[in-house]
């Protein structure tokens, strides 16, 4: 038995897989313990719009709790929005009914940061693959025949299948958690963080193995995660994300070359350029980050902005197309502007 990925139907290739509009979830907070007053929201994701094409990466970058994990469970539904809309193919994710919801997860899957937590200790590596198939119905000799071929596209060897989680390194984990996300040939894989609690060699290796097996099933990710040099490697566009909000989008080249947002400069400042001599002016932000609870009025990044305005205090900039594809949301950039102005320090 081969695996290979399904024919699409849909041949629109250059249109959006997965469209977000106006996005949010709030966590709410609550008081008390029989009766559960609400006292605040916590603003995970506060009113985002992106979207993502057919068989591209779309690199989402950010701090630790500015949103990114929370947005890529909201687009698979392991999250309910608060508001907005998840338009999946030719679908709204954000209407259908739970038995609907079922069938539909598998065109779109997940595979989790944590490659030690993420699989069952007291299954089999083929059961786990198998697992999702089992729950569509496939019958056992199905199953069985393409957990093995999985394991062969990830990387592995057959008699792998009869072996459990603790006889496996963190690296060959993340690729059994690969092959369970492509058990049901999805369409699009959220991938979040899949890398970051691996070594530097082995995370190019799962880098790699994404990539090619994005280009042989014709996958679209969406790569969350705080390290943008693994994000550069991998993604066509990128998106920043800052205390809820998207603050700057374009594509991955466009991004590293002519970066707008002042947030987005502090977060490139700080990777390394890898060549021998050359150093990069480094931008450290300072105050430290607002709380989701009560973020402030206005820009979000103006209580850390070098070249906060009164107008950011109190007026929240729009996320507008400055040409090209290249969104940000900044009152200091002009639609149609292609460089930040200079400042003392900066």
């Amino acid at each position: 038995m081969t695996v290979s990925p399904q024919p699409r139907t849909n041949s629109a290739d250059a249109d959006g897989l997965v469209t977000v509009s106006r996005l949010v979830k709030h966590f709410p907070i609550t008081k008390g313990i029989l009766r559960q007053r609400p006292v605040g929201h916590v603003r995970a994701v506060d009113d985002i719009s992106f979207t993502i094409r057919r068989r591209e990466t779309l690199g989402l970058v950010g701090e630790s709790g500015c949103g990114k994990s929370t947005t890529g469970r909201l687009l698979i539904r392991l999250l309910d929005p608060t508001s907005g809309t998840i338009r999946f193919d030719d679908y709204d994710l954000s209407d259908l009914d739970t038995e609907a919801l079922r069938k539909a997860r598998q065109d779109f899957r997940m595979i989790f940061q944590d490659p030690y937590s993420s699989l069952n200790p007291r299954m089999s590596v083929e059961d786990i693959i198998a697992e999702p198939m089992e729950i569509a119905g496939i019958d056992k000799a199905t199953r069985r025949g393409r957990a093995r071929e999985l394991l062969k596209v990830v990387g592995l060897a057959d008699y792998h299948a009869n072996r459990f989680p603790h006889e496996f390194s963190g690296g060959q984990r993340q690729r059994i958690g690969i092959a369970r996300a492509l058990a049901l040939n999805p369409k699009f894989l959220v991938c979040d963080e899949p890398v970051s609690a691996l070594d530097v060699s082995v995370q190019a290796q799962v880098i790699n193995l994404l990539r090619d097996l994005q280009r042989e099933f014709d996958l679209t990710y969406l790569f969350v995660s705080h390290d943008l040099s693994v994000v550069r490697h991998i993604s066509d566009r990128i998106a920043v994300m800052y205390l809820g909000k998207i603050v700057e989008l374009a594509e991955k080249r466009t991004l590293f070359e002519r970066r707008l947002h002042p947030y987005t400069r502090a977060l490139l400042s700080a990777v390394p350029i890898p060549k021998p001599g050359l150093k990069r002016e480094r931008i450290v932000l300072t105050g430290d980050l607002p709380s989701a609870i009560d973020p402030p009025s206005g820009c979000r990044f103006h209580t850390r902005c070098p070249f906060a305005m009164d107008t950011c205090r109190t007026v929240e900039p729009p996320l507008i197309d400055v040409g090209g594809g290249h969104h940000v949301a900044c009152h200091l950039i002009p639609e149609g502007t292609t460089s930040f102005p200079a400042a003392p320090g900066i």
